[in-house]
């Protein structure tokens, strides 16, 4: 009866959702949770045996203190947990015969309702001291931690847990530890089928959000600054009810010389500058949902009197960026590495006489992802370490690049720079929720439909 009433109860709500607008579609924090804690039932349940065979991993100890967390750890916490309790220390072994993955946390009490406390405080008072029996009674071969040389998110065990966990272990078990870099970096980059159906949710809502804010509702010419832009962006993914993982950038290029232009150094920010008519504007933007991250850049351009389209050259710079981001897409193959993706696209670009620069990278549970990096903004050669990670199915990725065009009423280049977030599932890579194709006019003629 109770299962009945839930499902009444949730069939209405997803009713009333859909009448009403596309933006407000925002999960209560109650029901957020509800999502994030079965989300991670499924992962644990579906996810995580495979990985462990498929990386020889016997047993996955993470480690973690309150306030220094594991970034493995922090996408396992329950939903009511915002942080790690004391030390916590989570067990996932699995059985080589039964092939089943046994879920035990040293810990007080239960961590969530996906992992059993497994710690007989009377029995072993020193939480060492309970880990290792667990550890006796099940003699893995392979035991794997979270340090790695690459990967920061695989590299949480802090050097105090490390050496304390070595000098507790018998030496015949201590000789089995070895980095679990692989199974971590593979929890942090598969995305389920359950988190891509509420994913394109997210996006579509940073869409709309660029939409919105690179508009005459938000852009006076001659008034607004691209610093009220930004801070409108952080405002608006918090009235909404997301959050944001970084601070929103917004910069300008423009006809005149002494501006900063397209040639800025990304290590440098852009300067606030007061927007005008003739201006080609740009937005890097990152939100978060359900523990999801997404990453976005997108242009508009401020028409001039007179103009009721965005000038030719420009929106054919456009075109020619949105060409690098099919040449990088077309290069993704499972087993692939980060490397070789970015030197087939760049040889591709080549040939076609794109400058192109790409700087492409997973997304997922962090904004910057764990898997493959696909060059750096200032590495275009061969990214060390994460560029030699390979392309795995069921991941996504922001399609992150720009092309340099010389636009010749300005006699000078500009830079289309563009990300959008995008699924790889073995085979085809597609745009979760569709990609900016023609540039914002502002404001918007009469006629306008992108």
């Amino acid at each position: 009866m109770k299962k009945t009433l839930i499902a009444l109860s949730m069939a209405s709500f997803f009713a009333c959702m859909q009448s009403i607008p596309a933006q407000a579609q925002i999960l209560s924090v109650r029901d957020q949770a509800r999502v994030i804690d079965e989300n991670l039932a499924d992962r644990f349940s579906n996810l995580l045996p495979g990985m462990m065979e498929q990386t020889g991993i016997d047993m996955w100890i993470v480690i973690s203190r309150e306030y220094n967390e594991d970034p493995v750890l922090k996408t396992m916490l329950p939903a009511e947990w915002l942080n790690a309790r004391r030390r916590t220390i989570l067990v996932f072994y699995r059985n080589p015969q039964t092939k089943t993955i046994e879920r035990l946390a040293v810990a007080r009490y239960d961590f969530g309702s996906n992992i059993k406390a497994a710690w007989d405080t009377q029995k072993f008072p020193d939480q060492w001291d309970a880990l290792v029996d667990i550890v006796k009674q099940r003699n893995p071969q392979k035991i794997g931690v979270n340090t790695s040389q690459h990967f920061a998110h695989a590299d949480g065990l802090d050097h105090t847990e490390y050496q304390e966990l070595i000098q507790k272990l018998p030496a015949n078990f201590s000789s089995r530890v070895v980095s679990a870099e692989p199974l971590a970096i593979r929890w942090l980059e598969t995305r389920t089928a359950r988190e891509m159906q509420f994913y394109p949710q997210l996006i579509n809502a940073t869409h709309k959000i660029i939409e919105e804010g690179f508009s005459e509702q938000v852009i006076t010419p001659g008034i607004t600054t691209s610093e009220d832009v930004v801070w409108w962006f952080r405002q608006k993914i918090r009235d909404l009810g997301y959050d944001t993982w970084f601070h929103p950038t917004v910069d300008i290029q423009r006809v005149d010389p002494k501006t900063e232009g397209s040639e800025r150094s990304f290590a440098i920010k852009p300067k606030a500058d007061v927007i005008q008519p003739g201006d080609l504007i740009h937005v890097d933007i990152g939100t978060t949902y359900l523990r999801l991250n997404t990453d976005i850049q997108q242009h508009a351009y401020i028409l001039k009197p007179g103009e009721t389209s965005v000038p030719a050259a420009i929106q054919q710079a456009f075109v020619k960026a949105n060409r690098l981001q099919d040449i990088l897409t077309m290069q993704f193959k499972e087993g692939k590495t980060g490397n070789q993706v970015l030197a087939g696209a760049l040889a591709q670009a080549k040939t076609e006489n794109i400058q192109a620069s790409i700087y492409s990278h997973p997304i997922g549970y962090h904004g910057h992802a764990a898997g493959p990096a696909i060059g750096m903004w200032d590495n275009q050669a061969s990214v060390p370490g994460t560029g030699d990670q390979a392309l795995r199915k069921n991941t996504a990725y922001s399609i992150e690049l720009n092309a340099s065009s010389m636009i010749p009423e300005w006699k000078k280049s500009i830079r289309i720079m563009l990300e959008e977030d995008a699924f790889f599932d073995g085979e085809t890579v597609r745009y979760i929720d569709g990609r900016q194709k023609v540039i914002y006019p502002i404001p918007r003629p009469s006629n306008y439909n992108q």
